[in-house]
């Protein structure tokens, strides 16, 4: 489990990161046509993160029965919506902060432990939950830095 939360946490120093490192104006374009920006992309993540704090962890106790994700398109569609007048860095700040209560809540989570989701039959460990996680941090992660090195390979052929 250290491991896995390690990999989690570490996804909060790469997204502080950006707001330093990458030019500005490259953090409101969409990463493609089509999908978000890396500013909405962050406010995403901090969106599922609040969820996870404040809805799942409470609830990780051994044989319990969490309750169903919300429906994704929608949840997602308010996260996007939620971010309206706030700036990149602002929401950079609030997924840092939010990731590190996160991480210290997961951290106080019994390993042993086997909980459900939903009408699920599929049995988590704390671990393998947020194991789920790190994978979608991965994907997104992913994306931006193909929008980065896209972005940089643009400005060197100019």
């Amino acid at each position: 489990m250290e491991r896995t939360l390690s990999q989690f946490k570490s996804v909060g120093g790469y997204i502080q990161g950006l707001t330093s490192e990458e030019p500005h104006d490259e953090l409101y374009e969409p990463i493609a046509e089509g999908k978000w920006s890396i500013r909405e992309i962050v406010g995403h993540m901090h969106m599922w993160d609040r969820y996870l704090l404040e809805k799942m962890v409470p609830q990780m106790e051994d044989e319990a029965r969490l309750p169903v994700f919300p429906d994704h398109d929608s949840f997602n569609r308010d996260a996007i919506n939620g971010l309206e007048g706030l700036s990149v860095e602002e929401i950079t700040d609030l997924f840092v902060k939010t990731r590190t209560k996160l991480v210290k809540a997961l951290d106080g989570v019994d390993p042993d432990i086997r909980f459900t989701i939903g009408e699920g039959k599929r049995r988590f460990s704390p671990e393998s939950f947020v194991k789920m996680f790190v994978k979608h941090d991965k994907h997104h992660v992913l994306q931006m830095e193909k929008k980065f090195e896209d972005d940089r390979n643009r400005r060197v052929r100019k």
